[in-house]
This record gives C-alpha cells, sequence and structure tokens, in this order.
C-alpha cells in the first residue's frame, strides 16, 4: 500500500483542516501531494506554500488549466470532496479520460459517526446505484448482520457551523486575490457567510422553538408521520430529486396526506439540522397546510435530534435523505421522491403517496440490515470532518483504503469475485 510513484492531487474539501491532515499522512505514506486552491478559505486551510496551485482564472478557464495540471505534474490520483459542483464535475470527466483514480468523500450515508469515502462519484453517481441487495448479501456472506444502534443525532454540527462561517469569512477577506472565484452556490459568499454567522446566533433561540414544538408533538395523543427536510441548496437535492425547490417537495406531500392520510393523523415537517433560513419553511408549509384544510395537522419543527420523533413516528417521507436510513434503521416505513442509494425494493416504499399515508408498507428488515453491513464493511469509514476527534479516527483508516487499489466495494475479503466482476464491469460502462 505504498504511495512510491503516486501523485495525489486535492481539490475542494470539507470546511476545516482535514484535507491538510489527509495531505500530511498521504504524504507520510511516499506519494506527493499537490492542492488547487479556488479562494483564499482554500489557501488559508493550506498552510505551506510548496505543493499549493492557486487558480485565479474565470470558471471558463478551469478544464483547460486541470488538464495542463494534470500533464505536468504526472497526476496518478484527484481527491475531492463532493462531486457536482462544476469545478469538481468537470475535473472528474477529464480524470476518467486520462485513467486517473478519482477519490470522493462526502457526508456519511450512515451518519453521523462515520464518513463516506467512494471511487468515481457519490449519492446518485455512487456506485451503491447499481448494486441490489441480493449482491450485498452476497458479498457479506456468512458475516454477522450490523446491530449497531441507530445514531440519535446529525453529528458534529457545531463544529460544522463554525469551521462553515470561518471559511466563508476568509474567502470574504482575500476575495481580490482570486477574482475569477464564483462559488457553487447560487448566493454569493457575502450572503452565504452572514447566513453562517446569523445561524450561530440564534442557536439559543432555535432551541427553546423546536423544544416546545417538539413537546406538543409528542404529548399529542394523534399519530403523525414525519416527513425529513433537507437543505435546498445541498447536491443531493438540486442534483438528485425531481423538485426545482423546496416548496414544490412541500406541496406535494401535503397535498398528497390530505387525499390518503386518516383524518385524525398529523404530518410532522422536521428541518434540517444545519438549515439556515435562506429558504422560508415555516411559512410555506403553513400556506400549503390551508391550501388543503390541514389547519392544526401539520407542524414544523426546526432541526434537532431526530431519535425521540423517529420513536413514535407511523412513517418517514423525504426526497434522499441519509436520515432515512434512521428511520429504516428502526423498521418505520419509508417513502423517497428522489434518487439515493438505499431506495431500493425491499427498503423503501413503491406505493403512490396517497396510498404510502392511507397504509405505509414496512421495509423488510433484515435487507436492511445486510445493505447497512454491506455499507460498513465497504465506503462507510469511521470519524468525521469537523471534530478534532472524530479526524483522529477517520485519518487512522483513510489513508490505507486510498493507497488500496482496489475499489472499497470490492475490497478482499469482503467482495466475492463475482461481486468484483460486476463492479469492473460497471466501471467499464462509464
Amino acid at each position: 500500500m505504498a504511495g512510491a510513484s503516486r501523485r495525489f492531487l486535492f481539490l475542494q474539501g470539507p470546511h476545516g483542516p482535514f484535507f491538510w491532515s489527509l495531505g500530511r499522512r498521504i504524504r507520510a505514506a511516499g506519494a506527493d501531494v499537490l492542492r488547487v486552491g479556488f479562494n483564499f478559505g482554500d489557501r488559508a486551510f493550506w498552510p505551506e506554500r510548496t505543493g499549493f496551485i492557486p487558480f485565479r482564472g474565470s470558471p471558463a478557464d478551469w478544464p483547460a488549466t486541470f488538464h495542463d495540471i494534470l500533464r505536468a505534474r504526472g497526476i496518478t490520483d484527484l481527491v475531492l470532496y463532493g462531486d457536482t459542483r462544476p469545478v469538481h464535475a468537470q475535473a472528474i470527466a477529464i480524470a476518467r479520460a486520462e485513467g486517473l483514480t478519482v477519490h470522493v468523500f462526502e457526508e456519511g450515508y450512515l451518519r453521523p459517526s462515520w464518513v463516506t469515502y467512494e471511487r468515481g462519484g457519490a449519492n446518485g453517481h455512487s456506485r451503491l446505484m447499481e448494486l441490489t441487495v441480493p449482491m450485498m448479501r452476497q458479498a457479506l456472506g456468512p458475516r454477522e448482520p450490523d446491530l449497531q444502534e441507530a445514531p440519535a443525532r446529525w453529528g458534529d454540527m457545531t463544529q460544522h457551523m463554525i469551521w462553515g462561517a470561518l471559511y466563508h469569512g476568509l474567502v470574504m477577506a482575500g476575495g481580490r486575490a482570486y477574482p475569477g472565484f464564483r462559488p457553487h452556490r447560487t448566493l454569493s459568499v457575502q450572503q452565504e457567510a452572514r447566513l453562517h454567522l446569523r445561524r450561530l446566533a440564534l442557536l439559543p433561540l432555535h432551541r427553546l422553538e423546536r423544544m416546545a414544538a417538539t413537546a406538543r408533538i409528542l404529548l399529542g395523543s394523534f399519530p403523525y408521520h414525519l416527513v425529513l427536510l433537507q437543505l435546498e441548496h445541498d447536491s443531493s437535492f438540486t442534483m438528485h430529486s425531481p423538485y426545482a425547490s423546496m416548496a414544490e417537495f412541500i406541496e406535494e406531500v401535503t397535498r398528497a396526506f390530505a387525499e390518503g392520510a386518516p383524518p385524525h393523523h398529523h404530518l410532522v415537517f422536521k428541518a434540517h439540522p444545519l438549515e439556515d433560513g435562506r429558504a422560508p419553511l415555516a411559512s410555506r408549509i403553513r400556506q400549503s397546510a390551508r391550501r388543503h384544510g390541514l389547519d392544526g395537522r401539520v407542524h414544523f419543527v426546526r432541526g434537532g435530534k431526530l431519535a425521540r420523533l423517529l420513536a413514535e413516528a407511523r412513517s418517514a417521507v423525504t426526497v434522499n435523505s441519509t436520515a432515512g436510513q434512521q428511520a429504516l434503521w428502526r423498521g418505520l416505513p419509508v417513502r423517497t421522491l428522489g434518487t439515493s442509494v438505499y431506495s431500493k425494493p425491499g427498503l423503501v416504499s413503491s406505493q403512490p403517496l396517497a396510498g404510502f399515508f392511507a397504509r405505509p408498507e414496512p421495509p423488510d428488515r433484515s435487507a436492511y440490515r445486510a445493505y447497512r453491513s454491506f455499507l460498513l464493511a465497504t465506503s462507510q469509514v469511521p470519524g468525521g470532518f469537523y471534530s478534532m476527534r472524530g479526524r483522529r479516527r477517520l485519518l487512522r483508516a483513510i489513508v490505507d483504503m486510498m493507497l488500496d487499489p482496489q475499489d472499497p466495494y470490492a475490497a478482499p475479503g469482503v467482495a466475492p469475485a463475482i461481486l468484483r466482476q460486476q463492479l469492473h464491469i460497471l466501471s467499464a460502462m462509464r
């Protein structure tokens, strides 16, 4: 697993120092490490000048510049966080054509105690999309299904928020040095920074509001269905769902609930823990409930822990949130309305949404345990990006995985020959 003769090129990573720490560990294994920076935030989190390549051009200049870097520097491996932002999507396409190994990091599919590490793509571009549960069972062989407790919270939320606010502040402060930088989201860097700071300042108020809303639901005697909202600007929603906005999703769910749910059931919308208020979710939910005659039966909870609400819910609906897997772990019926790595027969319902609210079909719990065990044996790495403790745990395992020539989904001792052959075929088709 030595890194000799390999040269890793890092693009953009999670907010904070994780990529810098990872680069140092890979260099210690004997490989060369370089980093392209697109703004002053990238520069600040890569402290050394050696190996840092600033990109100050326009977005139109990036593909040609990236191609030149690969050729001039002899790059063998590409490392990035998230595969859908424009600079990453363009780089991946070029890297594949050049025969590079593409290492993709993403938030854990089984968060909060893990992160996702895959080759070639994540979420809707993951190789998990083409793997069936029977294939996963065959790969696991006699391995015991995972019985770990389902996580109760999202993870290093406060650290994530702090690193995010600091990153966007640094991008703003050094904007003149990178005149061509354009954020991959629709808001400006200044707007992103203000939202991060506002969210931090309002944490105490939001906590009180959340406690009151949760108490009303848990102390009520009504059955309820849980809707797991996502960040409207997150790539899993923008790139892997049929909706142009969260308002469209809210309207479809509310309408179906009014059509199909028993009249004494309630609907609970739970916001993502990192929701920053850029989308007026509460008012949109109120308006949709009023349009469909559901006043008094629809509730909104602002972020927070999920376990207490899941414990007594009848079902869960989402576009493709990873939180849906917490519902599956508990045996709750789940309906997804977008593309996700866990939208597989036996796991999520395929019922029409109104029919799902009327009589939701539960998942095959043994199928989900096989699916979860397969992920834990392959792409889910213990640790986290944002806390010091999480990074230490992650770094202990991830470097060997990156240096291994085998795809994580075809690791020796995990996948039999038939699955490795299938992964080879899928890779050749990309």
